[in-house]
Parts: C-alpha cells; sequence; structure tokens
C-alpha cells in the first residue's frame, strides 16, 4: 500500500486554469468573485448574509470586534479546541475563560458553561469539534439570549454540519467558517462570517478592509473614501473566492462521500473492544473520523505503528488550550479543571477522511488499528 496521506485538496484542473485567468487578468481583490462565493455560501448554510475574511482567526477576531467586546470583558471558550478560539478573543483584552467539554465528542455544553458565567460574562464560544455538532447548541442558544449574552459558533471543522435541518453557525449570533487546506473545501487561507443580522455584518465589511467605508467600484471620484473605524486588512483575495467558489458546487457531492467513509470507518472499528467511537451520524460533516485508544501511552504507540505504515493521521489537539504556556501563565491555570478535555487530548486520533480516500485505504488503515489493538487487554 502506498502512502495514505492526512488530506486531499479538491482542486482539478479546470479550477487551476479558471484560477489562472483571474490572475492575468490583474483584478485580484474586491472582484464579482468574492460576492459570487459570499451569496453561494449563505445559500449552502440557509443563512442571510455572509462575507469573505482572510481567515476563520480573522473572522472570529472581527466577530468580537463587531459585538463591542473589549478589556475586562470576559468570553467562555471551550477548553478543547483551536487555540485561534482563544487568541480572537485575547486580541480584544477580554479574559478568557476556558469551560470543560464532553468526554464524548469534545464539545462544550451548557451545564459547564452555567458554572463560569459571571456578571462580566459578554459572549460565549461553541465550537463543532471535528464536525460534530454541539448538541444542545440551541439550549445554550436560548441561554444566553436570556442573559443577554453574544453567542459566537466556531465552524472550523463543521461545514456541512447540521442538527435536525438547521446549519451550524445559525444558532448565534456570528459563526466564522475555516477553508484552510486541509478543511472540507480551501482558499489556501480563507474564512467566512455568517450572521443573520444585516448591520452587524455592514460592520464586518469595513473592519475587514482597513476601516474604509467605500469600495472601489462604489466610489463617485476615484480614490476618495473616508475611514470611520480602526480597521485591518482581513480580505479575500478574488482568485480565492474563485478555488472556494468551485469547490463548494461539487460540495453536496463530496459531503456525501465524507458520511459514506466515516460509516465504512465505524463499520470496520466498531467492535474493537480497545478503541472507542462516538455514534455515527449523518449530520457531522466529518471533518475527520476520530477514535479514542484507552491512555496516551498506548495511543502514541498506535500513532507510530501508522506513521511506521505510511498512513497520514493527526490528532486533535495534542493539548487543551489551558495547558499552552501563555494561558497557563496568565491565567494560573490547574489542569484538574479540566479533565475531561485532558483525556480526550490523550486519547483521541484524527484518521483521515476526504472525498478521495479509496474504501481499500479505509480498510487498510481498519486493518493496522485492529491488528494492533486486537491483543491488548
Amino acid at each position: 500500500m502506498k502512502k495514505i496521506s492526512f488530506s486531499k485538496v479538491d482542486i482539478n484542473k479546470k479550477d487551476t486554469q479558471v484560477v489562472s485567468d483571474i490572475l492575468l487578468s490583474g483584478w485580484l481583490t474586491h472582484g464579482k468573485y468574492t460576492t459570487k462565493f459570499e451569496n453561494s455560501f449563505k445559500i449552502f448554510t440557509k443563512s442571510k448574509y455572509s462575507i469573505t475574511v482572510s481567515n476563520c482567526t480573522a473572522g472570529l477576531h472581527l466577530i468580537f470586534l463587531a459585538l463591542g467586546i473589549k478589556k475586562n470583558d470576559e468570553v467562555i471558550v471551550p477548553a478543547m479546541s483551536h487555540v485561534a478560539s482563544a487568541h480572537s478573543a485575547s486580541y480584544t483584552g477580554a479574559k478568557v475563560k476556558f469551560c470543560d467539554v464532553n468526554k464524548g465528542d469534545g464539545n462544550i455544553n451548557l451545564d459547564q458553561i452555567k458554572k463560569n458565567i459571571s456578571f462580566k460574562t459578554k459572549a460565549v464560544v461553541v465550537v463543532h469539534m471535528a464536525g460534530s455538532p454541539v448538541k444542545d447548541v440551541k439550549e445554550i442558544s436560548d441561554y444566553c439570549r436570556k442573559k443577554k449574552i453574544y453567542l459566537i459558533e466556531d465552524c472550523a471543522h463543521a461545514l456541512g454540519t447540521k442538527i435536525n435541518s438547521k446549519h451550524v453557525g445559525n444558532f448565534g449570533d456570528a459563526s466564522s467558517f475555516s477553508f484552510y487546506p486541509t478543511k472540507q473545501i480551501t482558499t489556501g487561507e480563507g474564512g467566512m462570517v455568517v450572521s443573520n443580522n444585516l448591520q452587524f455584518i455592514k460592520k464586518i465589511k469595513y473592519l475587514k478592509a482597513f476601516g474604509i467605508d467605500t469600495d472601489p467600484k462604489n466610489r463617485k471620484t476615484q480614490g476618495k473614501y473616508d475611514v470611520k473605524n480602526l480597521g485591518f486588512n482581513y480580505r479575500m483575495t478574488d482568485f480565492q473566492a474563485l478555488m472556494g467558489l468551485l469547490q463548494l458546487k461539487r460540495y453536496k457531492k463530496n459531503l456525501l462521500k465524507r458520511v459514506n467513509n466515516a460509516e465504512l470507518y465505524w463499520q470496520l472499528l466498531k467492535n474493537n473492544r480497545n478503541i472507542t467511537l462516538n455514534n455515527f451520524s449523518k449530520k457531522n460533516s466529518f471533518f475527520i473520523f476520530q477514535i479514542f485508544i484507552k491512555n496516551l501511552k498506548l495511543r502514541n504507540k498506535l500513532l507510530k505503528v501508522l506513521k511506521n505504515n505510511k498512513i497520514g493521521v493527526s490528532v486533535h489537539y495534542f493539548n487543551p488550550i489551558p495547558k499552552f504556556t501563555y494561558y497557563k501563565k496568565k491565567y494560573n491555570i490547574k489542569n484538574a479543571d479540566y479533565e475531561s478535555s485532558i483525556k480526550y487530548a490523550n486519547t483521541s486520533i484524527s484518521l483521515p477522511c476526504y472525498p478521495n480516500l479509496k474504501k481499500k485505504e479505509i480498510s487498510f488503515i481498519c486493518k493496522t488499528i485492529n491488528k494492533m489493538m486486537k491483543d491488548i487487554k
């Protein structure tokens, strides 16, 4: 068996030719494909408004700024997530309060949020970990609305994830999606902010482009504009938007392939007593397929076996955010407060689940795992 990659981008020769044409045209920003991508994305997610940004972290940062989060405010963030979930709030000067997660899916829950609420809490971040939906996000949303607290959804892993028939990203005040190369669709670096509030999206539009009040195509006099806010350069280029648009058009078909790949994994691994799987659900967009091993030592041993067999795997994530030196020192954090997050970090393995992954490759991955794990007591 040749090497199995952890991820593969869904970019074909036709895509590269069309993108090349845009590059040669010289119109690389503020173009028509940015608008087309935004419109297609809001249709796909059934949200009212969406706007491109340079990456998911930038999107989260802009969301906090547009919501008025500032120094001395508190933002509740899951301890188990990419560090960007905490960094984006920290950029505003707000204090991050970390919340432990569920033992199974690694997602935040309402009870843990309630334990961390204070009179300074201005926002809660939920992360749909590995594409698995936060099951009680509707209850969390209702609670936050009652408490007059903003709810932000970090959807970096969750393009195509739904709760019932509602796409994630539509439960809170705003959400941010990622188009990093390992994600379900990619623009190299890139992201999308989604909201059902027009005034909020207008704020994001100005903040992401230096605070300039008029797009180049709408200026009555060339070069004339005003700057009304301290903004940032968080824009996506037009050729990146076209890359995302082309992949999004194919994504329903590719999402089904991801789900089918995950179901095959589940069937081939479910009888292995030495690994734990989350329940299979077609509502999960399966950014990756996760398995859970008994302990850290055994998990790391299996990672080496998979690597030696040329199987690309990863861990999401090797450490909970509070264990990183920056946050540990800043908040004098004790590990005991995040036991479930630490266990999740110590026992999880992320397996590839991209659409072009072949059935024989999944079978080989599962055979390798089952062979190593069968004699463990």
